[in-house]
């Protein structure tokens, strides 16, 4: 009895569950038309305005020093002494090794001694030029005094001779005077024309022996000074030799080869290779499209791929074309403060190049609906519409891009999954740049 009084009790419970389960099943089917009905997607949308982006270029590449000195020296002595080991830091002007120079310490005393001597020379030759030129004055003077006697003689006998043709013919003297007169005035002729010869030789004597600065004493004493010069120029010569022998730091660097041991002689070889690393070249590879609007004197964040904490800015030096003909690879040198030493030569490197800004019409990056960066959706008449775009320039928030009109209302989020032709409605459309828009992004 008990046992039948469960049954239907169980019986009951179970209609009733059933009866319970075809109701309810009866009004979601009756409910879902409805809200599929009354659901209409809101979607945040922000208006197409005017804007600046600011691109950014992600680069690698490496370190490399700023100068690498190869240094090899002219000078065949031996080296006395070798200062500096490979990886010892130096500053410029440091002597790296200093080479022998005994010889050259002979030849410059040689040089000298002649020098000395040649000085001598022209001292004397400038004398011995002056006292020449005052006697060939000296002679100037004597021919022009035997020149004056003897035209006075020639001018007296001439004189007697007039007077002695008028006695003649008056019969005081005999023709025989006469004669001797007129041999006596003819001698008194050549005499003076003797005269006149010496006094012109004596001139041109003086004229050819000039001075002590020109003429043909002038180039004796030249001749002596430039002795002198030659002495003196191949002891300068020795001198320099000399200070080539100290075999100096030309850069503040490091020490990464060192091929000379005291004893050796340097020969034509490279003795030792310095790098300048107190600062040091960034060099980024990228392509056209990376490097394009970059300048020289633009930023660069540099951050070693090894160590996330070792970063520096650096500033654009020079952007070079392609790196080899017919290749699209460019490079972007860059120079980087290293004081600290802290960036070592062959380090991979990332660089974060900023380049030209460009102003158009600004979306947010967010509203590409596309990978390729293509196209953006629009609410037009309530439905989605598809857009296609050119993408000019973006960064890490907006894009420039052509195919928009200014006031256009895009979809924020491109990435919704909406169908063109879709029905939606937008909620409040926001200006680009305002606390709204930023918080709907």
């Amino acid at each position: 009895m008990v046992f039948m009084c469960d049954f239907w009790r169980s019986l009951r419970a179970c209609a009733a569950l059933l009866i319970a389960a075809i109701i309810v099943s009866g009004c979601g089917n009756n409910a879902a038309p409805q809200a599929r009905q009354a659901v209409v997607a809101r979607v945040p949308v922000v208006r197409a305005a005017v804007g600046s982006v600011t691109p950014r270029s992600m680069l690698g590449g490496l370190i490399v020093p700023f100068q690498n000195v190869q240094i090899t020296t002219t000078l065949v002595e031996p080296a006395d002494a070798v200062y500096v080991q490979e990886g010892d830091h130096v500053r410029k002007g440091q002597v790296l090794a200093l080479l022998d120079t005994g010889d050259l310490q002979g030849q410059l005393q040689s040089y000298l001694g002649t020098a000395s001597a040649n000085q001598a020379t022209t001292t004397k030759t400038a004398l011995q030029a002056g006292l020449t030129i005052a006697q060939n004055n000296n002679t100037i003077d004597s021919a022009k005094a035997a020149l004056q006697q003897v035209q006075q003689t020639l001018a007296t006998d001439t004189l007697n001779l007039s007077r002695d043709q008028q006695l003649l013919k008056s019969g005081y003297i005999s023709q025989q005077s006469l004669d001797a007169q007129q041999t006596l005035v003819a001698n008194d002729q050549q005499a003076v024309r003797t005269a006149q010869v010496n006094l012109q030789n004596a001139v041109a004597q003086v004229q050819a022996n000039g001075t002590v600065d020109t003429g043909l004493q002038g180039a004796t004493v030249a001749a002596a000074r430039a002795a002198v010069e030659t002495a003196l120029g191949l002891a300068n010569q020795t001198r320099v030799q000399i200070a080539k022998a100290r075999i100096v730091s030309p850069i503040d660097g490091v020490v990464v080869n060192r091929n000379l041991n005291p004893g050796e002689y340097p020969g034509t070889r490279q003795i030792f290779t310095l790098q300048e690393t107190d600062r040091v070249f960034a060099v980024l590879n990228g392509g056209a499209g990376e490097i394009v609007g970059v300048r020289t004197g633009s930023p660069v964040k540099i951050a070693s791929a090894d160590s996330a904490t070792l970063q520096g800015t650096a500033r654009v030096s020079a952007v070079l074309d392609q790196v080899a003909p017919g290749s699209t690879n460019f490079v972007i040198k860059a120079v980087l403060p290293n004081p600290d030493g802290n960036f070592h030569s062959g380090m991979v490197v990332t660089g974060v190049v900023a380049r030209e800004r460009t102003t158009g019409v600004r979306i947010p990056r967010t509203a590409f609906v596309d990978d390729s960066q293509s196209t953006v959706e629009t609410i037009a008449a309530g439905k989605v519409k598809t857009l296609p775009v050119v993408m000019v320039a973006e960064d890490a928030k907006f894009a420039v891009v052509q195919g928009l009109r200014r006031g256009q209302r895009i979809i924020v989020n491109g990435q919704l999954g909406l169908t063109d032709g879709q029905p939606v409605q937008q909620a409040s459309p926001r200006p680009q740049g305002s606390p709204q828009a930023v918080a709907e992004r």
